[in-house]
């Protein structure tokens, strides 16, 4: 996996993304994003395992680049020029003077430089300055290019791979800001479980807590070595703002997306409420015939936004599950035709990418950024007939069958905690979660 400076002919490793919920399905989600360059150039890979860089031959990756050259031929590209911080930063202030870029997006693209620059700096990678200006050139290219052009997402976006690598630029962003050392996968036997029935033709949807714009970065990342199929095809429900936000949306193309508004956020403009419904509407009749065909999998996070922690305790735990938005899901799911399996998913990934601590109307919210280990757990699937036929009547089925994922989720979650914050590790495990670093 790896991401390149077109002009320097470096390649390096790293990613990143976002999520919300609708209102009228109550359903929320999250997201994030191959690269291009000009001439056989060397790649470095960081190491999963230690954070070091090694360097690898790649010419196979030139006919691509030629192609990305000749299909962006009116795109500035000034970014890509860069050899060195001052130069990287000088360029931002010039484009902001010419008036060719906002003054709010130039004063973004500087905070998020100088924290991608500390955070990777963490890693203690030999390597860090190197990657830091390769990653961020590129960053900065894909985010004035989309000032330049600006990119509108439909209600279902494919991830763009050509001739620019949207996926593998937003991987290779987030990898430096990773430690595989405390990082965990849970229950990857399950995962292996899901790749099957994907290939069976049926649907699996995950129901999971959301923390930052980067996890389905971190997802891929923490499964790409063992289920690339999964890593790759999620579909996540994205929330309008990382649709919009100029610094979030390049990593967004390189995720494939159900697009809607954020329940959240349905009001914050209330003569566009109307337009937004019908928009969600449209969302959700694209998300059925998605899954009418089969093979497709869904992240969902029915929390209708990103974990926050407690203002008292500071604590973060999962934000509760809103029983219609899991409800619309599981009937969706149901109602497609085809076998489908819903699955409770945990993450705990805040360290790297922490939101703000409450929730901001306003676009464009400041990135802080650190390097830090990660977790990613699933449990077994779990059946709504089952759950329902212990309740009294449907309305109390369906709080029940969403507690019950939230439970499940949030007993991983403490799991993923002990491991990384409490640094037990693999000692962390319990018969129900099952521990393992799969990258090793």
């Amino acid at each position: 996996m790896l991401i390149l400076s077109a002009s320097s002919c470096r390649l390096f490793v790293t990613t990143r993304a976002r999520v919300s919920s609708s209102n009228l399905s109550s359903i929320s989600c999250c997201l994030a994003v191959r690269s291009s360059l000009k001439s056989p150039c060397v790649v470095f890979c960081s190491s999963k395992s230690s954070g070091m860089a090694e360097m690898v031959d790649k010419e196979s990756v030139v006919a691509a680049s030629l192609a990305s050259e000749k299909n962006e031929l009116g795109h500035s590209r000034i970014f890509l020029d860069v050899r060195s911080e001052e130069d990287l930063l000088s360029k931002i202030r010039k484009e902001t003077e010419a008036g060719r870029l906002p003054f709010n997006v130039a004063q973004g693209m500087e905070e998020l430089y100088q924290n991608y620059q500390n955070a990777v700096s963490q890693s203690g990678d030999p390597k860090a300055d190197e990657i830091v200006l390769s990653n961020m050139t590129v960053a900065l290219d894909r985010v004035f290019k989309d000032v330049e052009e600006p990119f509108v997402f439909l209600p279902y976006h494919k991830a763009m791979r050509e001739p620019f690598d949207y996926y593998m630029f937003g991987q290779n962003y987030i990898r430096p800001l990773t430690d595989f050392r405390s990082s965990y996968v849970g229950n990857i036997s399950l995962f292996y479980e899901m790749e099957e029935k994907l290939q069976q033709g049926h649907n699996v949807v995950l129901i999971s807590n959301h923390q930052t714009e980067a996890d389905p970065a971190i997802i891929a990342l923490l499964l790409e070595a063992t289920n690339p199929r999964i890593s790759e095809n999620i579909t996540y429900v994205a929330g309008d703002r990382v649709l919009t936000d100029p610094l979030c949306k390049p990593f967004s193309m390189g995720r494939n997306l159900i697009c809607v508004y954020s329940k959240k956020h349905m009001y914050d403009v209330p003569e566009l409420a109307e337009m937004k419904k019908r928009a969600n509407t449209r969302s959700l009749k694209e998300m059925a015939l998605l899954l009418r065909g089969g093979s497709q999998i869904i992240w969902i996070a029915p929390s209708g936004g990103r974990d926050r922690p407690d203002l008292i305790t500071k604590e973060w735990y999962p934000e509760p599950f809103d029983a219609s938005s899991v409800d619309n899901m599981r009937r969706l799911a149901e109602h497609s035709g085809v076998p489908g399996h819903i699955y409770p998913l945990a993450i705990l990934c805040h360290d790297i990418m922490p939101p703000p601590s409450e929730v901001e109307k306003e676009i464009g919210e400041r990135r802080v950024i650190s390097f830090h280990g990660a977790g990613l757990s699933v449990a077994p699937g779990i059946s709504f007939v089952e759950i329902a036929a212990a309740c009294g009547d449907l309305e109390e089925a369906k709080v029940a069958y969403a507690q019950a994922l939230y439970d499940s989720v949030g007993e991983q979650y403490n799991v993923l905690k002990s491991a990384i914050h409490g640094k037990q590790g693999l000692e962390a495990s319990i018969p129900r979660v099952s521990l393992s670093q799969p990258w090793n």
